[in-house]
């Protein structure tokens, strides 16, 4: 028969185990519930962060990173640049309309970020996810990558350069302007410097490459009429020698507008190519409420000389600061 003395001995036991076990179960709860609120906390963290970059990179600055050579040597490949977003007015959403546009119009030699004119869309979902990922990274992370995996440039990064009445042309890779009521050219470093604008814009392309350049695109030109090379000039032949072992033409412009010359040369009843040349001679029309872009290098630049005058409503910020690398950090406001 159980003795009184282990009946007590088996109850004690099993009332303290029982607490134990409660005890070790609400503990366990505890710190479940306790793991989850750290990690609830940690992401609404994360998501008020990320959407306060958002905020900051479309309604006050944007960091950005400047992916091609056409603003060097102002601006490298590489560089970190912080771009105003207010200066012009604020987009109501990337591309969308601006309020408080009135502010401040885009100012001569300007170094504007644009919605590039030739950015071929992936569609809305991805162009949003990219923009996103970008902007909420600080412009670490960039998805929006070419065929070739180099960075599509959703937004260029030029100098303001030709302003609304105004007619802008090239002359061998040189850029003469035409002010409103001139009735003759002005080369821009006389203009930029009765202006006492910045020596920003340079080239890097020997003006004899010219000659060859001239003769390769009027070469092209006699091809697109559909003339064989033999009924071509000599001197022509002779002159593209100079630049035949190159791949590429250093200066696209030139080949383009010795091209059309020649084609509409060759048929000057051809209205197609007299319209086509007539557009590369007589320069670029600078129409109210645009600006034509130009990048510094330009030798090696895709900018308004290809895709024309961009509306002021599509400029969507200032390059004001560059702060990578830190042994070039430099104010550009005033650049």
């Amino acid at each position: 028969m159980e003795s009184l003395l282990d009946f007590l001995e088996k109850h004690t036991v099993r009332i303290l185990t029982h607490r134990k076990a409660v005890k070790a179960y609400e503990l366990s709860k505890k710190t479940k519930r306790t793991f989850i609120g750290e990690v609830k906390g940690w992401a609404d963290a994360l998501v008020f962060a990320v959407f306060a970059v958002l905020l900051i990179n479309q309604y006050i600055f944007q960091l950005f990173v400047i992916p091609s050579p056409s603003m060097v040597s102002t601006l490298n490949i590489g560089d970190r640049v912080f771009v105003s977003k207010t200066i012009y007015g604020i987009e109501v959403y990337p591309g969308g309309p601006k309020i408080f546009s009135k502010n401040r119009q885009v100012q001569r030699d300007d170094i504007i970020t644009f919605y590039n004119p030739e950015y071929d869309s992936k569609g809305p979902f991805f162009d949003v996810l990219s923009q996103i990922i970008y902007m909420g990274t600080f412009s670490l992370v960039n998805i929006d990558k070419n065929e070739d995996g180099s960075i599509a440039e959703r937004l260029y990064v030029k100098r303001a350069i030709g302003f609304p009445s105004e007619t802008i042309r090239f002359v061998n890779g040189d850029v003469q302007v035409r002010p409103a009521g001139f009735s003759s050219y002005i080369d821009e470093n006389s203009f930029r410097s009765d202006l006492s604008l910045v020596d920003g814009p340079h080239r890097s392309l020997d003006a004899s490459s010219y000659e060859g350049i001239r003769a390769w695109g009027s070469l092209f030109g006699y091809q697109e009429a559909g003339l064989d090379l033999s009924a071509s000039p000599a001197y022509l032949k002779s002159q593209y020698a100079s630049v035949q072992g190159d791949s590429y033409p250093d200066d696209m412009y030139a080949f383009e507008t010795a091209a059309k010359r020649t084609k509409h040369l060759i048929n000057p009843a051809d209205m197609q190519a007299r319209s086509d040349s007539a557009k590369y001679q007589s320069g670029i029309y600078v129409p109210q409420g645009s600006i034509l872009p130009l990048g510094d290098n330009r030798d090696n630049s895709r900018d308004g000389r290809y895709f024309g005058p961009v509306k002021q409503e599509k400029i969507n910020g200032s390059v004001r600061f560059r702060f990578w690398p830190f042994t070039s950090m430099k104010y550009l406001g005033d650049a």
